[in-house]
């Protein structure tokens, strides 16, 4: 059916299917009092029409908009790819929609100021609660919920979900204790970053409950990145005494370790064992295959949903923390200290 070219309104849907504005409006809002055969009949002549509710005047009219919003600091990192995995999964699941917003590379020093922008733009009428990952602010001004993964090393004034990233680190140095490493390299993350912290405390922990040395000289701070940690691992690899085996912070330093041995003539695992954090999909197809700490990404995106769904809804949370439960996975890039190692 044709029609002209200027906007169309919910009084368009309502002659086309013929029936009031007022059932317009409850088909709109998903009103259980509306016939099903009216309903179905409303809803192809939105479909037809290619009809959208002004989402602002959604919210004057129900205080809703069944929408959440999504801030991440860059959507091309693997980490954010796979919290938005897990968010779409639970909002198709939930029959809510979604806008993401990207702030900018965490590395920025506005990040803080843009996400916290954000976070009152979205919130001010175009959505009902918003989900921040890895944020660089700790306190937002809103009214709407907010959920944070991953965040910065201060309390976040809203909930929050991390894995049990202390406890991963632990399970990848036993890992490697168990194959007969005793000199292992460690390279950070990010230090504002909660998950970082408690990994980088899991590496040392774990020395001291293996009764081993802690040197300062095996410990390079990294940022997450690929780039980064093939630096931190060219360091750590150039020592008079170099180590046997190298825990990176996440899979993403984790394989620009790899590559840097490589460059460097050595072989993964023959001359070097590397093991990683995260699970990310690339992880399975590297060369070769990441020994890893699963901490199920898209997960935390489906929890975190989740738990800002219930919060839009007024459903009162249980605790302010959800810890993510982490797992070792075994592939290609681990292997026993030979005799001669």
């Amino acid at each position: 059916m044709g029609r002209n070219k200027t906007a169309l309104t919910i009084r368009d849907v309502a002659k086309e299917a013929g029936v009031s504005v007022s059932t317009v409006s409850r088909v709109l809002n998903n009103k259980g009092d509306v016939a099903p055969e009216t309903y179905e009949r409303v809803q192809s002549v939105i479909q037809q029409l290619g009809y959208t509710s002004n989402l602002a005047a959604r919210s004057m009219r129900s205080r809703r908009t069944n929408v959440i919003g999504l801030i991440v600091p860059d959507v091309a990192d693997p980490f954010s790819i796979q919290v938005m995995k897990g968010v779409n999964q639970a909002i198709t699941a939930l029959n809510y929609d979604l806008i993401i917003y990207t702030s900018g590379s965490i590395k920025k020093h506005s990040a803080a100021e843009r996400e916290r922008y954000f976070v009152s733009l979205l919130n001010g009428s175009i959505t009902d609660g918003v989900i921040i990952v890895t944020p660089a602010a700790t306190s937002f001004s809103t009214v709407a919920p907010v959920v944070t993964v991953d965040p910065n090393n201060e309390c976040p004034e809203c909930l929050t979900i991390s894995a049990t990233n202390h406890a991963g680190a632990l399970a990848a140095m036993e890992y490697l204790f168990g194959l007969g490493h005793r000199r292992i390299g460690f390279i950070s993350g990010r230090p504002d970053l909660q998950s970082a912290n408690h990994r980088l405390q899991g590496y040392l922990d774990a020395l001291r409950q293996a009764n081993l040395p802690q040197d300062p000289a095996l410990i390079q701070v990294g940022d997450f990145s690929r780039e980064t940690g093939r630096l931190c691992a060219r360091h750590l690899l150039s020592l008079p005494d170099r180590p046997t085996a190298i825990f990176a912070a996440n899979d993403q330093s984790a394989m620009g370790a790899i590559e840097a041995a490589q460059e460097m003539g050595l072989n993964v695992p023959q001359d070097l064992s590397v093991i990683g954090f995260d699970n990310i999909p690339e992880a399975a197809y590297f060369n070769p295959a990441l020994t890893t700490i699963d901490q199920f990404i898209d997960k935390m995106g489906y929890v975190a949903t989740e738990m800002l769904i219930g919060l839009i809804r007024g459903e009162v949370s249980e605790c302010d923390l959800y810890q993510m439960p982490t797992q070792l996975v075994i592939r290609d890039s681990c292997r026993a200290v030979m005799s001669n190692d």
